[in-house]
């Protein structure tokens, strides 16, 4: 079950998707996080956030919509309070950077540099309000310049984080390699949209919010088994994973790693059942070695 990413080795191929899985804290209540691979916490930026107006969440047939608006206190306070508690678990660390500006990036990339961390995962679906909010993953010019100057700072491998609402998906994929990414984690929520019939308004109070779920999951997939055959780099794969099937689905196209997410909200132990299930379908599949399944079904 043991993978390598980058130089780093984990224990097996299975993390959490950032967003969903906080600090770890509510997680490690109900299991030992040590047991993941990595865990991917929330997306830090520079200074606290304080994010998107609530209503936050909304239910839909098979998922949910979120506009959190990446609230989280800042990179000093992650550093201060997040990684020690962190670093009590035998598992790899993985920190999801967010930013409004190119700057921001580099910087918060900048001040983690030396921390005690493993890897970063670059959410480039984060708005350029320089550029009138367009985000920098749906560009494939932005992306270049982006994912090339948060290298450049980066003293920890670089996985970029990529938005499925584009036209093509390799595109962007490419430009993140050419620009030196170490990595690429898919896919990042679809934008969607919830109208309360009662009060003929949207029900999200920023108007329209991420989708994630198993309703996500075919999109997902087939994105993935696009990237695989475009890139050359690894690939984390997520969205609408919750059992081991569905993981190995996901290796199965090109992925070699994925992420756990909405599944722990409403499973806390999704990640461990997942876990479990890849490998008992490498046993009974015959297989040695987990890495002998990644882009079999391209063969």
């Amino acid at each position: 079950m043991k993978i390598k990413l980058s130089g780093i080795e984990w224990k097996n191929p299975v993390t959490t998707a950032s967003g969903t899985f906080g600090s770890g804290r509510e997680f490690a209540e109900f299991f030992d996080i040590g047991r993941l691979g990595a865990v991917t916490v929330k997306g830090v930026s520079l200074a606290p956030w304080k994010g998107n107006p609530p209503p936050r969440i909304a239910e839909t047939y098979g998922g949910m919509l979120n506009s959190i608006g990446l609230q989280n206190p800042g990179v000093e306070a992650f550093i201060r309070d997040d990684i020690p508690f962190l670093r009590g678990f035998d598992t790899n660390i993985i920190v999801n950077v967010c930013g409004r500006e190119m700057d921001e990036y580099v910087s918060v990339i900048e001040r983690l540099a030396q921390a005690d961390i493993d890897m970063l995962e670059l959410n480039i679906s984060c708005p350029n309000v320089s550029a009138g909010g367009i985000t920098f993953g749906t560009d494939s010019r932005l992306t270049h310049e982006l994912v090339k100057r948060c290298k450049n700072a980066a003293k920890q491998p670089l996985y970029v984080k990529l938005s499925p609402n584009v036209t093509d998906i390799t595109e962007i994929a490419k430009a993140a390699e050419a620009a030196g990414a170490d990595g690429l984690t898919m896919i990042n929520t679809l934008i969607g949209m919830k109208i309360d019939i009662n009060k003929k308004r949207p029900l999200l109070g920023n108007i329209i919010g991420g989708l994630s779920g198993p309703a996500v999951k075919p999109v997902a997939v087939r994105m993935v088994y696009q990237v695989y055959k475009a890139v050359k780099i690894p690939i984390i794969g997520m969205g609408g994973i919750s059992t081991g099937e569905d993981a190995v689905e996901f290796m199965l196209a090109g992925a070699s790693a994925v992420a756990v997410g909405t599944a722990g909200l409403i499973n806390p132990t999704a990640a461990i059942d997942v876990i479990d299930g890849i490998e008992q379908y490498v046993k009974e599949q015959g297989f040695n070695d987990i890495t002998d399944i990644v882009g079999l079904a391209h063969i």
